[in-house]
């Protein structure tokens, strides 16, 4: 079975530092607002080469990259 790039939806944590790819705004922590990003574990050719991070609405509107995130 060959690794492939996946995606998930989980809350933004305190202290995040990623940047988005689509926006190249940081995908920061706002206590009050509760946020949600996709975070992406990128496989080429079979194996993992990073981790992507992106705002909720930036990969939707990017036309889901990575395929449909997972809950």
């Amino acid at each position: 079975m060959t690794a492939q790039s996946r995606a998930v939806v989980r809350n933004i944590e305190a202290g995040s530092s990623a940047m988005c790819p689509v926006c190249a705004l940081q995908v920061k922590f706002q206590a009050r607002l509760r946020l949600q990003q996709v975070i992406c574990n990128i496989y080429e050719g079979g194996r993992w080469q990073r981790v992507e991070h992106y705002h909720l609405a930036c990969y939707e509107e990017g036309l889901e990259p990575y395929g449909p995130p997972v809950t």
